[in-house]
């Protein structure tokens, strides 16, 4: 049997004093969570802070885990561990992966976020519990087939 290779990457729901959510305007995929790839050797809260640095200009303390998602096609497959974290200094600053940054309220958010995947996923993110909720997904067609907090 092939031993499989996954991307790793994390997602962050990044909130601040007013518990508004941050969210970047990626040039392809439009507005959605801070994400990225994790680097080799990298611890994943370190992933979180950088990503969310290198695409907003923001720096951040993790809070804790909130959902591990497994996209299983196409490839490449993907692990993806969603963060909550809490800003803790910084300011608004684009980059290549993000034409704007901007704090908006958890309805606009979710209404904001355009590529279903996104969408979904931070749906997912903003109401998930005290649990960590685990979940699987096809890109085509897009949908959720497994849902399970943990």
């Amino acid at each position: 049997m092939e031993r499989p290779l996954h991307t790793v990457v994390v997602s962050v729901v990044v909130r601040d004093a007013d518990k508004k959510v941050l969210m970047i305007k990626h040039p392809l995929r439009g507005w959605e969570l801070p994400q990225g790839h994790v680097e080799s050797g990298e611890d994943l809260f370190e992933a979180v802070s950088r990503e969310v640095l290198e695409e907003s200009g923001y720096e951040v303390e993790v809070e804790r885990l909130l959902a591990v998602f497994s996209k299983v096609d196409p490839l490449p497959t993907s692990v993806v561990f969603g963060f909550c974290a809490c800003v803790t200094g910084g300011e608004a600053t684009t980059s290549e992966e993000s034409l704007e940054v901007g704090w908006f309220d958890e309805v606009l958010a979710r209404d904001l976020a355009e590529h279903p995947v996104n969408r979904e996923r931070i749906k997912l993110l903003l109401q998930q519990g005290a649990g960590v909720g685990y979940f699987s997904y096809r890109v085509s067609p897009f949908g959720m087939f497994r849902a399970e907090e943990i």
